[in-house]
């Protein structure tokens, strides 16, 4: 069971309200993390721009996305320590504050030693934003309201990362690279000066550093650090290293186990841990954490899936093939808000169960793709899959923290934002990996049958050759010509193979997550009072 709350002499939650409008304070603090969130997918579009004008290879230039992604991940589940430590609205202005200037550094970098460092200090600072964006958006509104709150929340979380590629794609097409992070500082600097206006900690978070909360776990910061740390270089640097195969992957994979096992073992028996992870005794928290473990999975994996198709196989630019994930972002813009007024009418747990099955089917859309598709369809299929998570986003996390204590809220939510972001590498990671191992695999098979003893290989030989011909191409070079136009075939349709059997797969994955969804409380959000555990 999950701690009961803890008297601290302050203020019950039903007693406290925020002085400042509740909805201001919402779009306050998820506009520094829309921020945050964006700069985790608007790099990867000009990872070749960057190479080429610091004079480095594209695989050297994918350090500054994976030395981010390592220190965003140790610090999301420490953050609610961090704001323990120095007072919560305090440290969110501090990781606004840097992330911006961090961000300037970044644009202003001239090589790129400096700009992995500039990269590392932007994702430390980044990785305070998210968790603390939830844990006052949690505080800030009463639990039959949250529903509504999460609705703004969700605008950070599901359509910044779509919308990275696409303004990444046009900034570097028509910019410079170096303008992908200088966007960040007028942002910043508003969502800086409104937190400060706005913002204050409740009574029970300051009650919470006079009652000794401030002392270090050092073995706990430490496993944290290996593990997440190790975890992230793998999922982010597995792909270009072959995975096992490389000692490199090996050693921090071996780390990364370690440094997590180690980290879960020390933070069950420490007196004070840096990250209360008993909070996932809590059947409705853990259950909501598997959910949006497994959504972040599919909608990032998606998310770069459609767009990589576009751009490798079908010849897309990166503007455009970013322009594909739009239409989608603007559904979810209008899903949202009725998602969550559904909330209060509709036992949550069936509105998520739609949700997963929605996405199920959209996956399955997705996979009936071919070497034809057209831009209409690829907007049509990303927008059906964001229509499905549009039905999850809200409901998780209205239901996941529907039974907490407001005490546990900056554990939870730092534990809640660690399993969505470590998804989305995950996510990425395997579908990337899944479409290499499946175009060879597709492209094995094929292959076989370019035998002069096929007939179907035989008669497209010919026709080839006859039309060829017909515009002019040398008799010397006819058969490797036509040959070669074959092969270029070959490699497409495997590709697009892949394409299909990895949709199919993440299909499969959203409806094995259907029924597990009845496992929440029976419940509306908003009908029943936070407390410790179920």
């Amino acid at each position: 069971m999950s701690e009961g709350p803890v008297d601290t002499g302050a203020p019950s939650r039903s007693d406290w309200r925020p002085r400042a409008n509740p909805w201001a304070i919402a779009i306050a603090v998820t506009s520094a993390a829309f921020m945050e969130v964006l700069d985790t997918t608007i790099v990867n579009v000009a990872l070749p721009h960057i190479a080429g004008s610091l004079s480095v290879g594209v695989d050297e230039a994918t350090w500054t996305l994976t030395s981010y992604l390592v220190a965003n991940g140790i610090v999301l589940p420490i953050s609610g320590w961090f704001g323990s430590i120095l007072g919560r609205k305090r440290y969110f202005v501090i990781c606004i504050a840097m992330f911006t200037v961090c961000s300037l550094l970044c644009g202003l970098a001239t090589s790129l030693p400096q700009l992995i460092l500039f990269r590392v200090m932007q994702g430390f600072f980044g990785g305070g934003l998210q968790p603390n964006q939830q844990s006052i958006i949690l505080d800030t509104f009463p639990p039959a309201r949250r529903g509504a709150a999460f609705s703004v929340t969700a605008i950070a979380t599901i359509i910044a990362p779509v919308l990275g590629p696409t303004l990444g794609g046009i900034i570097t097409d028509n910019i410079s690279w170096r303008w992908i992070f200088f966007i960040n500082v007028p942002v910043g600097i508003a969502a800086c000066v409104a937190v400060m206006a706005l913002v204050e900690d409740p009574p029970w978070s300051k009650a919470a550093a006079r009652n000794g909360k401030l002392s270090i776990d050092y073995i706990g910061l430490s496993l944290i650090t290996l593990g997440l740390g190790s975890l992230e270089i793998v999922l982010d640097r597995g792909e270009q290293e072959d995975w096992l195969s490389s000692n490199f992957i090996r050693i921090f994979t071996v780390m990364a186990i370690l440094g997590i096992t180690g980290a879960v073992c020390w933070l069950l028996i420490a007196k004070k841990p840096v990250v209360n992870i008993r909070v996932l005794a809590n059947r409705n928290f853990a259950l909501g954490a598997t959910m949006i473990f497994s959504m972040a999975v599919v909608l990032y994996s998606s998310a770069v899936l459609i767009p990589q198709l576009a751009q490798q196989q079908l010849g897309y630019t990166a503007t455009l093939s970013g322009m594909i994930l739009s239409p989608g972002a603007i559904l979810t813009l209008f899903t949202i808000p009725i998602v969550g007024r559904l909330l209060p009418k509709i036992q949550t747990r069936y509105l998520i169960a739609v949700g997963f099955a929605l996405l199920g089917c959209a996956l399955l859309y997705a996979s009936s793709i071919t070497p034809q598709v057209d831009y209409t369809t690829l907007a049509l299929m990303r927008a059906f899959q964001t229509f499905g998570l549009a039905f999850l986003f809200v409901p998780i996390s209205s239901i996941a923290f529907s039974t907490i204590a407001p005490e546990l809220n900056r554990d939870a939510a730092s534990l809640y934002t660690m399993f969505r972001n470590i998804a989305g590498s995950v996510g990425i990671s395997v579908a990337t990996a899944l479409v290499t191992e499946h175009t060879q695999t597709r492209m094995a098979y094929m292959s076989a049958h370019l035998s002069r003893f096929d007939q179907p290989y035989l008669d497209t030989l010919a026709r080839n050759s006859a039309a060829l011909q017909s515009q002019g191409v040398a008799a010397t070079n006819l058969a490797s010509t036509a040959n070669g136009v074959i092969y270029k075939g070959l490699i497409l349709q495997s590709s697009v193979q892949a394409y299909i059997d990895v949709f199919t797969i993440c299909a499969v994955l959203a409806f094995c997550i259907v029924p597990l969804t009845f496992l929440f409380a029976p419940s509306k959000v908003g009908g029943r009072k936070p407390v410790g555990a179920d």
